[in-house]
């Protein structure tokens, strides 16, 4: 019997050893974590001026295409490609020659025209004279005022083909029909050009320049009473550039299409920016930034406050020595920062770095700091 009873004073020392043994790791997997370093700032309200965004493009309020009214070689180019043009200033000239030629020939059949008019002149005044006095037959008198009808007939048919032989000379000089910049010659001198078919270079205004854009058709009643406010040359219509920069100058609104496109359910918008350093180029794609109306003072949060988890926003809300998870009702981004419509107050302490390391309920060890 004392053989059996041994063992078991042999194993009932090392079966307490594991048992404290075992209560010391569980002591130690239950302290509590040390508490977490944050950063935290307080809710403040703001300026929250933020910007509805239109892809645009720049056009200008003029422009035309400058084609060959006439036929023949290029003679005369007066202007340098990319120029500043005034209007009326010459740009181009086209062989004259066989034009010169045609109105001298149009211009002598002018004059021969007009002496037979004069000669059916004095014969139809000689002939009325004479049937007045009863001596020549009535038929010779009406065949004169007929060869008098048909000259002047003449003359008019004459006048009419010199006025169109000018003005096929005329049309051999291209000038500008309004001041603008002209693009790069498509001919060059000598180059043979045709009538109404020829382009010979693009001529638009650069100041001040139109940016079209389109809206939606719910946007109606908003740029129309910006159009009948007359808002502009202020912050209300701002472009920003394709590299991201902001033009310097703003727009205003100038007219609103006459109608909605059926297809897309937009209509077009035009606003006039100022170009005085040129800096707007036609056909350039900007993004136009319309202030948004709802502007204002409002409570703002930095950006980096948000987490979200789907589809909803919370931010950590301080409380003592820990945190609480606090849903928010965001707004448009202003910046770094964002409108918060619902869920926190003004002057509310929130942490806004440090995040990634809590869970609701967690304890902080916060230093206050900026945005």
């Amino acid at each position: 019997m004392n053989r059996l009873i041994r063992p078991l004073y042999i194993l009932v020392p090392g079966l307490v050893s594991i048992l404290v043994s075992c209560g010391d790791k569980q002591t130690q997997q239950q302290a509590p974590p040390p508490p977490v370093q944050v950063t935290t700032y307080q809710v403040q309200r703001g300026e929250a001026t933020s910007y509805d965004e239109y892809p645009a493009a720049v056009t200008p309020l003029k422009m035309v295409e400058l084609r060959a009214m006439a036929s023949g070689y290029v003679a005369g180019i007066y202007f340098e490609d990319g120029q500043r043009i005034k209007k009326g200033q010459r740009l181009y000239k086209i062989d004259q020659q066989q034009y010169q030629a045609s109105v001298d020939q149009s211009v002598a059949q002018l004059r021969v025209a007009e002496a037979n008019e004069r000669r059916a002149q004095r014969e139809a005044e000689r002939y009325t004279a004479l049937d007045k006095q009863e001596a020549i037959a009535k038929q010779v008198l009406d065949n004169a005022l007929a060869d008098l009808e048909t000259a002047q007939m003449q003359v008019r048919a004459a006048r009419a083909a010199v006025d169109q032989s000018r003005t096929g000379l005329n049309y051999s000089t291209i000038n500008a029909p309004f001041a603008g910049t002209i693009g790069i010659s498509q001919v060059r001198l000598g180059a043979l050009v045709t009538q109404n078919q020829t382009l010979l270079n693009t001529l638009s205004t650069d100041n001040p320049m139109a940016v079209d854009f389109e809206v939606n058709q719910k946007e109606i009643v908003r740029f129309t009473a910006l159009l009948q406010q007359g808002n502009g040359q202020d912050s209300t219509f701002t472009l920003a550039l394709p590299d991201g920069s902001l033009y310097p100058h703003p727009g205003k609104i100038d007219l609103i299409d006459r109608a909605v496109n059926p297809q897309t359910g937009t209509i077009k918008v035009r606003l006039i920016f100022p170009n005085p350093g040129d800096l707007l180029k036609v056909g350039m794609t900007v993004n136009v930034r319309v202030k948004s109306t709802g502007s204002g003072a409002s409570l703002l949060i930095p950006n980096k406050a948000v987490m979200e988890q789907m589809g909803e926003f919370f931010v950590y809300v301080v409380q003592g020595d820990s945190v609480r998870q606090q849903l928010v009702q965001l707004g448009n981004v202003v910046g770094d920062q964002i409108v918060v419509r619902e869920g926190i107050s003004e002057n509310t302490p929130i942490v806004t770095e440090g995040i990634q390391k809590l869970r609701n309920g967690s304890k902080i060890q916060a230093t206050p700091g900026s945005r």
